[in-house]
């Protein structure tokens, strides 16, 4: 009796583990559209490649990918019987790098410092005076975009001239916002309110980047002028002019540098900061190689044999 009983119970086994592989492989092949080799093609990717699509369109790119998919999975299975000893090695090689970089990646962005000080920045420009040269000129100021038919250009070219830099950016600042800003008395005052008036009621457009350096390439996207002209304009005058049809473009220069000529040290800051962590990195990373190391001999992880 108990004979029959073992059967009978192995018997049930069987069929439930049997049971169990259909379902798994139903789960696997919902939504499937194609099986080769045990590899899956599912309708939901065939469905974002044909995202408005006609149907003439869609049986087409979905006819090329399923070949270059099958390919694919052909050309892998191929690979993967035909491989060998030394490619196995490199595989590993590669995982291994490729973790490896990761995990060091995570770890130089969680814990290492990326403040550069002043003092530092200073001590490598000045060490290195060759390095850091324009390849084009720069410049800081404020562009003014005017109708070609606004009133009273020519005040506005003398207020521009008149008023520094950090005035043009509080006048600028404060038209945007719809309030007036007064700064200063009697006559520096008048010109910072006629100037705000101005701007806000006649410019089409401006840029100002009295704080920051703008190259002879970013700045030709806002004027219609040819390089040379903008370069040979920029060396000889602070204040430059151009008109088409419909607008004119009034820059006011505050500070430039030329093409060859040293960089000022804000504008090399970004390269002396990025030489800086380089250097700071390879630091980092040897250090925690050290410490982990000393840390697996302390508790005895790595052994020695005689």
């Amino acid at each position: 009796m108990r004979r029959y009983t073992n059967i009978g119970f192995w018997t049930v086994g069987l069929a439930l583990l049997l049971a169990g592989c259909q379902v798994m492989e139903k789960k696997q092949q919902v939504g499937a559209v194609a099986e080769l080799n045990g590899h899956y093609l599912y309708q939901s990717t065939l469905d974002e490649l044909c995202i408005g699509l006609d149907s003439v369109d869609s049986a087409r790119v979905t006819e090329q990918y399923i070949r270059q998919w099958a390919e694919d999975v052909l050309i892998y299975g191929n690979a993967i019987s035909h491989t060998n000893e030394r490619l196995e090695a490199m595989v590993a090689e590669y995982r291994k790098t490729l973790y490896t970089q990761v995990y060091e990646e995570r770890l130089v962005a969680q814990r290492m410092s990326k403040e550069v000080a002043d003092s530092a920045v200073q001590a490598i420009y000045e060490q290195m005076p060759n390095r850091f040269k324009l390849d084009e000129s720069i410049m800081k100021g404020v562009l003014v975009i005017v109708p070609k038919d606004a009133p009273n250009v020519p005040k506005l070219r003398q207020w521009l001239m008149k008023v520094g830099a950090e005035r043009i950016e509080e006048v600028i600042q404060s038209g945007k916002a719809g309030r007036k800003t007064k700064a200063g008395k009697g006559k520096a005052a008048n010109v910072l309110d006629e100037i705000e008036k101005y701007v806000y009621q006649n410019a089409t457009g401006y840029e100002l980047f009295t704080d920051r350096w703008l190259t002879t390439t970013e700045m030709l996207r806002h004027i219609p002028m040819e390089r040379a002209e903008l370069e040979n304009k920029l060396r000889y005058s602070d204040r430059i002019e151009v008109a088409n049809d419909e607008k004119t473009y009034i820059l006011r220069i505050t500070d430039k540098h030329m093409r060859g000529e040293a960089m000022p040290v804000d504008y090399a800051r970004p390269q002396i900061e990025k030489i800086v962590l380089n250097a700071r990195q390879v630091e980092f990373l040897q250090a925690e190689r050290e410490r982990m190391y000393q840390e697996a001999i302390d508790k005895q992880q790595l052994k020695f044999y005689e």
